[in-house]
């Protein structure tokens, strides 16, 4: 499944499952505690076991090596590569096939959209799943059910609407899978810097299947029919549940009911109301969709801008890569190069001002200043790395999974609805000025929503206002 996105109880609390035996953190962690934000719902969970002392052993590895120490990360890892080529690929291939048997540029083009939408609706009505149930299982049912969906799309009978629908049905539930393992990969890595390092190749492994899955996408077009490119698909996925079955351990579901409970519905809906009440997570979470929802604004005009200063088809291509380029590197540098505390550190001042180079827009440049600056747009997302441990440390146990499952859903809907008004707008100003307004307004939007953080990190929040806050989550279930 992919994205990262950016996938997926009211009642007595099950302990939580055991963590995995990881590698020992970075030594930098033990003498430099994170002074970024702490838990405002709970006391943090269990800590990795400490660095051995000197002449213990051979050093344990360190940085991104030390995630890739653990087994059930790397299957989850390669479970995450197979099924995302396979989606990307789907992706084009579907677009083909709708265009192949309607002729409408407009179907062609909702088949892409569909793959975002519904993430809105899954991400809101079923993310109780990720909570109530164990989380291998979930996962591997997903997978299932996603390979069913794509295998039903191979039959040439299927209509149009049909493929329409069943694309529908995938992208809600993406959400639920997404949401499900960012929250199984605490209890794979722990909750402090393996997790965040965790997170961060997930996130690069879906920056760059987007630019070699749709190359490999196009290649697999010229030897096989749209159907025959689908078909990878279903056994992308058919992979990737086997990964997940047999390379994770089984460990209990998050919540239960004590009385067999509400309805999942009302789990889901429980859940979501208890995540954006809290005021603290509530301010993380939208510091991960605010900036995302106006940086997409010159990927969504990039051929509308090409066309503008007379680039031709490869530099349009060129335009589309530039922000995942950016975006990948400075991950690769943050999560490898800076300790805990320092990614802590810089989480509010890259937020603050990753915007900033679309206003170069504002001067309708030439490719090579455009390209330079959505590459320093990109690179603006590496503050997420630091965000991501706020975001575990402010949620509690028993609502990760549907935190997690709202946060990948919300994020794929702004994303979308920052893609459509920065369309709507260019229809009535010019592109270059958008993508600068944009900038300018989403920077604006962010330096509000970075002191609202400040407002509610440990020190600014009276230990009585934390306890009143908890105590409503309680009564109101």
């Amino acid at each position: 499944m992919p994205n990262d996105s950016p996938a997926p109880a009211d009642t007595p609390r099950t302990p939580p499952a055991p963590v995995a035996q990881v590698p020992a953190p970075f030594p930098e962690r033990a003498a430099f505690p994170d002074p970024g934000p702490g838990p405002t719902l709970r006391d943090p969970g269990p800590l990795t076991p400490a660095a051995p002392g000197p002449g213990s052993g051979p050093a344990a590895p360190r940085g991104y090596r030390a995630v890739f120490a653990v087994a059930e990360f790397r299957a989850v890892f390669a479970a995450h590569l197979l099924s995302l080529l396979g989606v990307v690929v789907s992706e084009l291939a579907l677009t083909v096939l709708v265009y192949d048997l309607t002729g409408s540029p407009l179907l062609s083009a909702l088949t892409f959209a569909l793959g975002l939408l519904p993430y809105i609706v899954g991400g809101t009505l079923f993310a109780g799943v990720a909570d109530r149930y164990p989380a291998r299982r979930v996962l591997v049912v997903c997978d299932l059910l996603c390979a069913a969906c794509v295998a039903v799309m191979l039959v040439p009978a299927t209509p149009v609407a049909g493929l329409l629908a069943l694309r529908c049905l995938v992208a809600a539930i993406a959400p639920v899978f997404t949401g499900t393992r960012m929250a199984a990969l605490t209890d794979i890595l722990g909750e402090g810097d393996l997790y965040v390092l965790g997170r961060s190749l997930l996130r690069i492994v879906s920056q760059s299947a987007m630019l070699i899955g749709f190359g490999a996408g196009g290649v697999l077009l010229t030897v096989l029919s749209p159907r025959g490119a689908i078909t990878v698909t279903v056994v992308t996925f058919l992979c990737s549940a086997a990964l997940l079955r047999l390379g994770t351990r089984d460990r209990p579901a998050r919540a239960t009911t004590a009385d067999g409970g509400g309805t999942l519905l009302r789990e889901s809906l429980s859940g979501a109301r208890l995540v954006l009440g809290d005021r603290r997570v509530r301010a993380l979470m939208l510091l991960f969709w605010l900036p995302a929802m106006f940086v997409v604004a010159p990927e969504a005009l990039a051929a509308p801008y090409a066309d503008a200063i007379g680039a031709s088809p490869a530099a349009l291509g060129l335009l589309l890569c530039a922000m995942a380029v950016g975006h990948i590197g400075a991950e690769l540098f943050v999560g490898s190069a800076l300790s805990p505390r320092n990614r802590s550190r810089i989480v509010l001042p890259v937020a603050a001002l990753g915007l900033l180079p679309l206003l170069v827009y504002a001067v309708r440049p030439g490719l090579p200043l455009a390209l330079a600056a959505l590459a320093l747009a990109g690179a603006g997302a590496a503050y997420v790395i630091g965000l991501d441990q706020w975001f575990v440390d402010a949620v509690p146990q028993e609502l990760r999974g549907r935190a997690m499952t709202l946060l990948t859903a919300g994020l794929m809907t702004v994303q979308g609805l920052g893609m459509a008004l920065a369309g709507l707008a260019a229809e009535f100003f010019p592109v270059h000025q958008v993508v600068a307004g944009s900038g300018i307004i989403g920077t604006v939007c962010t330096l509000l929503l970075v002191a609202e953080v400040r407002r509610t990190g440990p020190g600014r929040m009276s230990d009585t206002e934390g306890r009143d806050g908890a105590d409503r989550h309680v009564t109101s279930r």
